[in-house]
């Protein structure tokens, strides 16, 4: 059973012109499509434009998703340049997560600096020093 663009946009949660967009750059090569040319999109579909949403989510590019793409369509021998690809992506993923654990800390901090603040007696001579 297959879903048309507007269910399959309802369905991921995402806009129908993304979808075509991706379509577009050629990240979704096996859209069927009815006698009409309505695209038809099967659950696999679905689940790659999801796999590819959370990449993108990620930071990862069009032209990374692309290549990965273009090298899935050339076949299994391909599979070592694609892992190439994901575990760049990974390293990459891992050093922005720690810089983002470092700035939540940091924030973390500073709320309980405020908290502590809060609940102290106010000093009407140090007003200023709530920074």
């Amino acid at each position: 059973m297959g879903f048309s663009i507007k269910e399959a946009s309802e369905r991921l949660g995402l806009a129908a012109h993304t979808i075509r967009y991706y379509e577009k750059e050629g990240l979704l090569p096996f859209i069927q499509r009815d006698q009409h040319r309505n695209r038809i999109f099967e659950q696999h579909d679905l689940d790659w434009i999801n796999l590819m949403t959370c990449f993108r989510m990620t930071g990862m590019t069009v032209t990374g998703l692309k290549q990965i793409v273009d090298l899935a369509l050339q076949g299994e021998s391909t599979i070592p340049q694609r892992k190439a690809i994901l575990e760049a992506h990974k390293l990459e993923l891992t050093r922005r997560q720690v810089e983002l654990d470092r700035a939540f800390d940091a924030v973390n901090h500073k709320l309980s600096t405020y908290d502590s603040l809060e609940k102290r007696q106010p000093d009407p001579k140090n007003d200023m020093g709530l920074c």
